[in-house]
């Protein structure tokens, strides 16, 4: 075997490296974007059941609590008849059987003297100490519910992200692996080009995102 001919066998093929390379990673990389797609949409159906659940738990709040406060409405204005006719025995007997928060507000709006004091809230249910624990409560999950909801809406779009990645790291070993089918070495540095070029661009945007392990 002659020098020229042994040199020619030392001589490293640089494109091939570059083209083995690129595959190998890409296809590592490719698997790894598809994981991060599905653990997204993972998480965007557990925060869309997290919203639901908060909502539902809000829808059942609010109908204790507007249950609670037609009771409550019902008995006042009772003992507002009751008090108008001066029938204190029944007067009474319904004020001592107020529950909360009424007790609690009717006793701080007594102490006014609503009939006298024009500047006395109307009724019980205008003063501070009324307060229905499970408004509250549902204003809360409301709460939870939207901010569950847009976390869901969030984690859809982190999602769509990785699935576009998918697509540009697979026309990355789609332009890589049809350079070596190029006739011409022109169009085999072109095409492999591209693939490199689209390869730093998506490895890029990938070092960007938020990643789930």
């Amino acid at each position: 075997m002659s020098s020229v001919e042994i040199q020619a066998e030392r001589r490293v093929d640089w494109r091939e490296v570059v083209v083995v390379l690129l595959l190998s990673v890409t296809t590592i990389l490719t698997a790894w974007v598809g994981f991060q797609a599905s653990k997204w949409g993972g998480s965007m159906s557990i925060s869309f059941s997290q919203a639901s659940t908060a909502r539902i738990e809000a829808s059942r709040l609010e109908g204790v609590a507007n249950r609670k406060l037609d009771v409550q409405s019902s008995l006042f204005a009772q003992w507002v008849e009751a008090t108008g006719s001066q029938n204190e025995p029944v007067a009474e007997f319904l004020q001592t059987r107020f529950p909360e928060p009424l007790a609690t507000a009717f006793d701080a709006w007594i102490a006014l003297e609503p009939l006298k004091n024009a500047d006395a809230p109307l009724s019980p249910f205008d003063m501070p100490e009324y307060a229905i624990p499970e408004l509250a409560q549902s204003a809360d999950a409301d709460r939870r519910a939207d901010a569950k909801f847009a976390q869901a809406l969030a984690d859809n779009q982190r999602g769509d992200n990785y699935t576009v990645l998918t697509v540009a790291f697979a026309s990355v070993l789609f332009f890589t692996a049809i350079s070596e089918r190029m006739r011409t070495p022109r169009g085999r540095y072109v095409l492999l080009g591209l693939g490199i070029v689209l390869f730093v661009a998506a490895t890029v945007l990938l070092l960007t995102f938020p990643k789930l392990i």
